[in-house]
C-alpha cells in the first residue's frame, strides 16, 4: 500500500494521516488543513475512499493512499439521504481504512505521529485507536454543532429528542440559545436510527480520541469551545478558517462539480451590493413544491440574483425533463419563470463560490447554512438568508440569526413566495439588511485576524507531542 503514494515526499519528518469523508464539504477542508500542516513542515498522507476521489494533480506537495473501499447503493446514490449515506460509510470503510492505515504504519511506524479523521467517521477514529495510532477528530462543522452532537444522548433521556411538535420553540438548557427546533435532525429518517449515529460519534471521540480540530475562529465560539474541552477533557483547536489561513490567490479547491465560470463576468456588469446569490451547497435537496416557492419569491422579490441550480438538488427535479434526463442535467424551472426575470436573474449549475462572495456585486448570500459556506459568507462580511435543510445547519442557521445577527430567515420550516420576495427585498434593501451588514463588517474583520493567529502553530506542537 505505501508503494501506492503519488506526488509525496520521502525524507522521514514526522506523518500525519488524514481522512476524510467523500463530499465536497468535508474534503475541502481536509485537504486545506492538509496543505498547512505540510506547510509547518510535516510528512501528510491522505487515505481517500476512490468514490469522489481527490485529483493528487491539484496538491503535489500530498501523498495519496486510496483505500479501496466498496461502498453499497446508500452511500452514493443523490437519492439517499445524508444519514443513510454516513451509516453506510462507516460500515463500509472500516475495514479498508483499517487495511491501509496497517499497510503505512508497517512501512514506517514510528514516522507517523497521529491520524486526522473526519469527525463524522466514527469506524475510522476506532480503528486508528486499536491500531495504536493517537486520532484527532476534524470537525467540518461548527463548535456550537459539535456540542450539540455530544449531547445527543442527554437530549434524548431528557425527552427532547424524538422532537415534539409542542416542544418546537422551547429553549434547550445548556444549548442557548438553540430551540428545540433547532436541534440536529434529518427529517423523515428514523429516530433510532439517528440516536444512534449520533451516540456512535460521541462515543467514539470519547474513547478514541486525543484532541479535536475544529475550522472555527474564537471570536465567534470561544464560549462553545471552552465547553467542549471542559465536556471532553481534551484539547480543542479553533484552526479556521482555514481557506484565510491558506492565503490568496485561493487554491484551486476539490470539486464535485464544474463551476461556470462566466457568472463573473454577468457580476461585473451589475453595481455594487445589488445582486443576492443563492445556493443550497453540494448535498442539500428540497422537494419540488419548495423549489417552486424558491423560484417565485425571488421573481417576485424584483431583486437580481445568482442562482445556483445544482443537478440532484431537487427530489424528483428531473420529473419534467422527460425519462431519459441525465444525472448531470439540471432540474427544470418553473414554466414562464425564465421569461419573467430575464433581465435580472442569472441561473447557473455551480459556481466558484468565494470569488462570487468576494465580488462587489453580491449584497446578500441565501445559504443553507453549511458550515463552510457560512464561513465564507463571514469572511467576506456578507449578510445570509437562511434556508437550512438538515443535521447541523439547523444549529449553525439559529447562530447566524440570533448569536450573530448576521442573517434573516427565509421562511421558519414552510418556504413561501410571499414570504420569500420580503425575506429578500429586506436582506438587500431595508433596515435589518443595513445593520445585518455592519455587523457582518465586524465578524469579516475578526476573522481576518483569526487568520494570522497562532492557532495552527498550537497543533502542530500537540502533534509533535503525541
Amino acid at each position: 500500500m505505501a508503494g501506492l503514494e503519488q506526488h509525496g515526499d520521502g525524507g522521514h519528518r514526522r506523518r500525519v494521516v488524514l481522512f476524510s469523508l467523500p463530499f465536497h464539504g468535508h474534503l475541502n477542508p481536509m485537504l486545506k488543513l492538509a496543505a498547512l500542516l505540510h506547510a509547518r513542515g510535516l510528512g501528510v498522507t491522505v487515505l481517500h475512499t476512490c468514490f469522489n476521489a481527490p485529483d493528487p494533480a491539484r496538491h503535489p506537495e500530498l501523498a495519496f493512499v486510496p483505500i479501496h473501499e466498496t461502498l453499497p447503493d446508500e452511500a452514493t446514490s443523490p437519492d439517499s439521504d445524508i444519514l443513510r449515506k454516513l451509516l453506510a460509510l462507516n460500515a463500509a470503510c472500516e475495514a479498508a481504512f483499517r487495511a491501509a492505515l496497517a499497510s503505512l504504519l508497517r512501512g514506517g511506524r514510528r514516522d507517523v505521529a497521529c491520524a486526522v479523521v473526519d469527525g463524522q467517521c466514527y469506524a475510522a477514529m476506532g480503528a486508528a485507536g486499536e491500531l495504536g495510532v493517537p486520532a484527532l477528530a476534524l470537525r467540518t462543522d461548527s463548535a456550537a454543532a459539535f456540542r450539540n452532537m455530544l449531547a445527543g444522548p442527554q437530549l434524548r433521556d431528557a425527552g427532547y429528542v424524538p422532537i415534539k411538535e409542542e416542544q418546537l420553540d422551547e429553549p434547550v438548557p445548556g444549548l442557548e440559545p438553540l430551540r428545540v427546533r433547532d436541534l440536529i435532525r434529518v427529517d423523515g429518517r428514523d429516530t433510532d436510527e439517528h440516536c444512534s449515529f449520533v451516540a456512535s460519534v460521541a462515543g467514539a471521540v470519547r474513547a478514541s480520541v486525543s484532541g479535536i480540530v475544529i475550522n472555527t475562529f474564537e471570536a465567534i465560539e470561544a464560549a462553545e469551545l471552552a465547553k467542549i474541552q471542559r465536556e471532553l477533557s481534551l484539547p480543542a483547536f479553533a484552526v479556521g478558517p482555514l481557506h484565510l489561513l491558506l492565503g490568496q490567490p485561493p487554491p484551486v479547491e476539490q470539486s464535485l462539480h464544474e463551476p461556470d465560470r462566466g457568472c463573473l463576468a454577468w457580476l461585473d456588469a451589475r453595481p455594487p451590493r445589488s445582486v443576492l446569490y443563492v445556493s443550497l451547497g453540494s448535498l442539500a435537496r428540497v422537494d419540488r413544491g419548495a423549489f417552486e416557492e424558491m423560484a417565485w419569491g425571488l421573481a417576485g422579490s424584483g431583486v437580481p440574483f445568482l442562482w445556483v441550480v445544482r443537478p440532484g438538488s431537487v427530489a424528483g427535479g428531473a420529473a419534467g425533463a422527460g425519462a431519459g434526463a441525465a444525472a448531470d442535467e439540471a432540474p427544470p424551472l418553473p414554466d414562464g419563470f425564465e421569461e419573467e426575470v430575464r433581465d435580472r436573474g442569472k441561473i447557473v449549475k455551480w459556481a466558484p463560490q468565494r470569488e462570487v462572495l468576494a465580488h462587489a456585486a453580491i449584497g446578500a448570500f441565501w445559504t443553507h447554512c453549511g458550515w463552510n459556506s457560512t464561513l465564507e459568507s463571514i469572511c467576506e462580511g456578507v449578510p445570509m438568508l437562511v434556508q437550512p435543510c438538515f443535521a447541523d445547519q439547523m444549529v449553525t442557521a439559529r447562530y447566524v440569526t440570533h448569536e450573530w445577527g448576521v442573517g434573516l430567515e427565509v421562511g421558519e420550516e414552510v418556504v413561501e413566495r410571499g414570504m420569500v420576495a420580503k425575506a429578500v427585498r429586506e436582506a438587500m434593501a431595508g433596515g435589518g439588511g443595513a445593520r445585518m451588514r455592519e455587523r457582518a463588517h465586524r465578524l469579516q474583520m475578526q476573522a481576518s485576524a483569526a487568520a494570522t493567529s497562532s492557532a495552527m502553530d498550537g497543533l502542530v506542537r500537540f502533534i509533535l507531542s503525541l
